[in-house]
């Protein structure tokens, strides 16, 4: 049964699936903006999303929980710079916007950017 079964397996095992959120996430708040498969930048949203919501509190026990998933530097970034832009927005930080498909697989491609 798949009752309450959430998320994409993106055709990758458990450790690959976090590792790939982590490189997404951090190249997202690195760039701002991404170019990616439908599929991984909607599992992305709600990953990116807590964290900038997390980033909005400024916390000590916030600000170790981002560093932990996504690395000092872009924690850094998002608690200095993303998440204040944000202070009186209540969620949505993010836009995916649908591309044409991939020439060599046909693949679904979006871009993510914040809002």
């Amino acid at each position: 049964m798949k009752h309450k079964s959430t998320g994409r397996k993106l055709g990758r095992k458990r450790n690959a699936r976090r590792a790939l959120m982590r490189s997404l996430a951090v190249n997202f708040v690195r760039d701002e903006k991404i170019k990616t498969t439908e599929a991984k930048a909607k599992e992305l949203r709600p990953y990116i999303e807590k964290m900038i919501t997390k980033g909005k509190s400024g916390a000590l026990a916030s600000r170790r929980l981002v560093t932990a998933r996504i690395g000092e530097d872009a924690a850094k970034k998002i608690f200095s710079e993303i998440a204040p832009k944000y202070k009186e927005r209540k969620g949505g930080y993010t836009r995916i916007t649908k591309l044409p498909r991939r020439k060599g697989d046909a693949a679904k491609m979006a871009i993510i950017e914040f809002v």
